[in-house]
Protein backbone atom coordinates (compact mmCIF):
# COMPACT_ATOMS: atom_id res chain seq x y z
CA UNK A 1 0.00 0.00 0.00
CA UNK A 2 1.29 3.42 -0.87
CA UNK A 3 2.14 5.95 1.82
CA UNK A 4 1.33 9.69 1.78
CA UNK A 5 4.16 11.84 0.54
CA UNK A 6 5.76 13.46 3.58
CA UNK A 7 6.64 16.64 1.71
CA UNK A 8 3.78 16.99 -0.71
CA UNK A 9 5.48 16.20 -3.98
CA UNK A 10 2.50 14.27 -5.33
CA UNK A 11 4.12 10.81 -5.48
CA UNK A 12 2.70 7.73 -3.81
CA UNK A 13 5.61 5.59 -2.65
CA UNK A 14 6.29 2.67 -0.38
CA UNK A 15 9.07 2.10 2.16
CA UNK A 16 12.53 3.15 1.06
CA UNK A 17 11.19 4.80 -2.10
CA UNK A 18 9.18 7.29 -0.02
CA UNK A 19 12.26 8.15 2.02
CA UNK A 20 14.51 8.50 -1.02
CA UNK A 21 12.03 10.66 -2.90
CA UNK A 22 11.63 13.01 0.04
CA UNK A 23 15.38 13.50 0.00
CA UNK A 24 15.49 13.94 -3.76
CA UNK A 25 17.73 11.00 -4.63
CA UNK A 26 17.03 8.24 -7.08
CA UNK A 27 13.74 7.70 -5.26
CA UNK A 28 12.29 9.90 -7.97
CA UNK A 29 13.19 7.15 -10.43
CA UNK A 30 11.92 4.43 -8.10
CA UNK A 31 8.67 6.30 -7.67
CA UNK A 32 7.74 5.66 -11.28
CA UNK A 33 7.36 2.00 -10.34
CA UNK A 34 4.38 2.96 -8.17
CA UNK A 35 1.04 4.42 -9.34
CA UNK A 36 1.19 8.19 -9.53
CA UNK A 37 -1.59 10.60 -8.68
CA UNK A 38 -2.94 12.86 -11.38
CA UNK A 39 -0.65 15.77 -12.24
CA UNK A 40 -3.36 18.07 -10.91
CA UNK A 41 -2.57 17.04 -7.31
CA UNK A 42 -3.22 20.22 -5.33
CA UNK A 43 0.15 20.52 -3.60
CA UNK A 44 2.07 19.99 -6.84
CA UNK A 45 -0.07 22.16 -9.04
CA UNK A 46 -0.02 25.02 -6.54
CA UNK A 47 3.73 24.96 -5.93
CA UNK A 48 4.78 27.79 -8.29
CA UNK A 49 1.94 30.05 -7.10
CA UNK A 50 2.83 29.34 -3.51
CA UNK A 51 6.43 30.40 -4.11
CA UNK A 52 5.30 33.58 -5.82
CA UNK A 53 2.95 34.37 -2.94
CA UNK A 54 5.72 33.75 -0.43
CA UNK A 55 8.14 36.05 -2.24
CA UNK A 56 5.53 38.73 -2.77
CA UNK A 57 4.57 38.59 0.90
CA UNK A 58 8.21 39.06 1.91
CA UNK A 59 8.67 41.94 -0.48
CA UNK A 60 5.36 43.51 0.51
CA UNK A 61 6.42 43.59 4.14
CA UNK A 62 9.53 45.44 3.01
CA UNK A 63 7.44 47.81 0.91
CA UNK A 64 5.33 48.72 3.93
CA UNK A 65 8.49 50.08 5.46
CA UNK A 66 9.25 52.14 2.36
CA UNK A 67 11.03 49.42 0.38
CA UNK A 68 10.32 47.90 -3.02
CA UNK A 69 8.09 44.92 -3.83
CA UNK A 70 11.12 43.38 -5.58
CA UNK A 71 14.64 42.84 -4.30
CA UNK A 72 16.66 46.04 -4.28
CA UNK A 73 19.77 44.14 -5.41
CA UNK A 74 18.98 41.73 -8.27
CA UNK A 75 21.48 38.89 -8.58
CA UNK A 76 22.53 36.90 -11.63
CA UNK A 77 21.46 33.30 -11.00
CA UNK A 78 22.06 30.01 -12.83
CA UNK A 79 19.90 26.93 -12.17
CA UNK A 80 21.21 23.39 -12.63
CA UNK A 81 19.06 20.27 -12.42
CA UNK A 82 20.94 17.01 -11.95
CA UNK A 83 18.92 14.18 -13.46
CA UNK A 84 19.26 11.32 -15.92
CA UNK A 85 15.60 11.51 -16.90
CA UNK A 86 14.11 14.98 -16.55
CA UNK A 87 13.46 17.42 -19.36
CA UNK A 88 12.49 21.09 -19.20
CA UNK A 89 8.85 20.00 -19.38
CA UNK A 90 9.13 17.55 -16.47
CA UNK A 91 11.69 19.40 -14.35
CA UNK A 92 9.35 20.59 -11.61
CA UNK A 93 12.13 21.26 -9.09
CA UNK A 94 14.25 23.27 -11.49
CA UNK A 95 11.09 25.04 -12.60
CA UNK A 96 10.34 25.98 -9.02
CA UNK A 97 13.80 27.50 -8.64
CA UNK A 98 13.29 29.47 -11.86
CA UNK A 99 9.92 30.65 -10.55
CA UNK A 100 11.57 31.85 -7.35
CA UNK A 101 14.39 33.64 -9.17
CA UNK A 102 11.95 35.60 -11.34
CA UNK A 103 9.43 36.30 -8.56
CA UNK A 104 12.16 37.70 -6.33
CA UNK A 105 13.37 40.05 -9.05
CA UNK A 106 16.67 38.31 -9.69
CA UNK A 107 17.96 37.61 -13.21
CA UNK A 108 17.95 34.07 -14.61
CA UNK A 109 21.22 34.04 -16.54
CA UNK A 110 21.32 30.35 -17.48
CA UNK A 111 19.60 27.03 -16.87
CA UNK A 112 20.74 23.49 -17.58
CA UNK A 113 19.74 19.87 -17.00
CA UNK A 114 22.68 17.46 -16.81
CA UNK A 115 22.94 13.73 -16.01
CA UNK A 116 24.55 12.39 -12.84
CA UNK A 117 28.06 12.66 -14.24
CA UNK A 118 30.86 14.04 -12.07
CA UNK A 119 32.93 15.52 -14.90
CA UNK A 120 29.98 17.22 -16.62
CA UNK A 121 28.61 18.68 -13.40
CA UNK A 122 31.97 19.93 -12.21
CA UNK A 123 32.79 21.61 -15.50
CA UNK A 124 29.40 23.35 -15.71
CA UNK A 125 29.62 24.75 -12.19
CA UNK A 126 33.25 25.75 -12.75
CA UNK A 127 32.25 27.57 -15.94
CA UNK A 128 29.35 29.40 -14.30
CA UNK A 129 31.45 30.38 -11.29
CA UNK A 130 33.92 32.04 -13.63
CA UNK A 131 31.32 34.36 -15.16
CA UNK A 132 30.98 37.93 -13.95
CA UNK A 133 27.23 37.94 -14.55
CA UNK A 134 26.52 34.96 -12.27
CA UNK A 135 26.62 35.47 -8.50
CA UNK A 136 24.56 32.44 -7.43
CA UNK A 137 24.30 28.86 -8.69
CA UNK A 138 21.29 26.85 -7.52
CA UNK A 139 21.59 23.08 -7.99
CA UNK A 140 18.84 20.52 -7.44
CA UNK A 141 19.30 16.75 -7.41
CA UNK A 142 21.97 14.15 -6.72
CA UNK A 143 22.53 14.93 -3.02
CA UNK A 144 21.40 11.54 -1.67
CA UNK A 145 23.59 8.54 -0.84
CA UNK A 146 22.87 6.11 -3.69
CA UNK A 147 25.42 5.16 -6.29
CA UNK A 148 24.03 7.62 -8.84
CA UNK A 149 24.01 10.57 -6.38
CA UNK A 150 27.27 12.36 -7.19
CA UNK A 151 26.53 16.07 -6.85
CA UNK A 152 28.68 16.54 -3.72
CA UNK A 153 31.55 14.58 -5.29
CA UNK A 154 31.30 16.74 -8.41
CA UNK A 155 31.06 20.17 -6.81
CA UNK A 156 32.70 20.07 -3.39
CA UNK A 157 36.25 19.91 -4.83
CA UNK A 158 35.56 23.32 -6.40
CA UNK A 159 34.51 24.94 -3.14
CA UNK A 160 36.97 27.49 -1.79
CA UNK A 161 34.98 28.23 1.37
CA UNK A 162 32.22 25.92 2.66
CA UNK A 163 29.03 27.21 4.24
CA UNK A 164 28.19 24.31 6.59
CA UNK A 165 25.30 26.15 8.22
CA UNK A 166 23.19 25.78 5.07
CA UNK A 167 23.13 21.98 5.16
CA UNK A 168 22.72 21.98 8.93
CA UNK A 169 19.75 24.34 8.82
CA UNK A 170 18.15 22.59 5.86
CA UNK A 171 18.27 19.21 7.62
CA UNK A 172 16.92 20.72 10.83
CA UNK A 173 13.96 22.21 8.96
CA UNK A 174 13.47 19.03 6.94
CA UNK A 175 13.24 16.99 10.15
CA UNK A 176 9.77 18.40 10.73
CA UNK A 177 8.63 16.85 7.43
CA UNK A 178 10.46 13.54 7.18
CA UNK A 179 11.92 12.89 10.63
CA UNK A 180 15.27 11.15 11.05
CA UNK A 181 15.37 10.33 7.32
CA UNK A 182 16.72 13.85 6.84
CA UNK A 183 20.20 12.60 7.77
CA UNK A 184 20.34 10.88 4.37
CA UNK A 185 20.44 14.25 2.62
CA UNK A 186 23.85 15.69 1.71
CA UNK A 187 22.53 19.13 0.79
CA UNK A 188 25.36 21.65 1.05
CA UNK A 189 26.51 25.13 0.11
CA UNK A 190 29.74 27.01 -0.34
CA UNK A 191 31.68 29.60 -2.26
CA UNK A 192 33.40 28.78 -5.52
CA UNK A 193 35.61 31.82 -5.69
CA UNK A 194 33.12 34.66 -5.34
CA UNK A 195 30.08 32.67 -6.49
CA UNK A 196 27.54 31.26 -4.03
CA UNK A 197 26.61 27.64 -4.78
CA UNK A 198 23.66 25.92 -3.10
CA UNK A 199 23.04 22.20 -3.72
CA UNK A 200 19.52 21.03 -2.87
CA UNK A 201 17.77 17.65 -3.02
CA UNK A 202 15.83 16.83 -6.16
CA UNK A 203 12.32 16.71 -4.72
CA UNK A 204 10.00 19.66 -5.25
CA UNK A 205 9.04 19.68 -1.58
CA UNK A 206 12.67 19.94 -0.48
CA UNK A 207 13.35 22.73 -2.98
CA UNK A 208 10.27 24.60 -1.81
CA UNK A 209 11.42 24.30 1.80
CA UNK A 210 14.89 25.60 0.98
CA UNK A 211 13.49 28.54 -0.98
CA UNK A 212 10.96 29.64 1.58
CA UNK A 213 13.06 29.19 4.71
CA UNK A 214 16.63 29.87 3.55
CA UNK A 215 17.19 31.16 0.02
CA UNK A 216 14.46 33.79 -0.15
CA UNK A 217 15.52 35.56 3.05
CA UNK A 218 19.26 35.16 2.61
CA UNK A 219 19.33 36.32 -1.02
CA UNK A 220 17.41 39.47 -0.12
CA UNK A 221 19.32 42.56 1.03
CA UNK A 222 16.34 43.63 3.14
CA UNK A 223 16.77 40.66 5.51
CA UNK A 224 18.05 41.66 8.93
CA UNK A 225 20.35 41.34 10.77
CA UNK A 226 22.41 40.10 7.82
CA UNK A 227 22.22 38.35 4.46
CA UNK A 228 24.45 36.99 1.69
CA UNK A 229 23.76 39.87 -0.69
CA UNK A 230 25.49 42.47 1.46
CA UNK A 231 28.49 40.18 1.81
CA UNK A 232 29.04 39.61 -1.92
CA UNK A 233 31.20 42.73 -2.44
CA UNK A 234 33.46 41.59 0.41
CA UNK A 235 34.13 38.04 -0.79
CA UNK A 236 37.44 38.99 -2.40
CA UNK A 237 38.76 40.94 0.59
CA UNK A 238 42.33 40.19 1.62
Amino acid sequence: MGAPDAIGTGWTLTGAALCADALGGVGARLSRLQPKRQSTHKSEAAAPSRIMLTIKARMASSAEGGGSTRTETPLGVAVLTVSDTRTVDTDSSGGLLVEYVKAAGHQLVDRAILPDDVALLRERVRSWAGREDISVVLVTGGTGITGRDVTPEAIEPLITKPIPGFGELFRMLSYADIGAATIQSRAFAGLVGKTLVFALPGSTGAVRLAIEKILAPQLDRATKPCNFVELLPRLTER
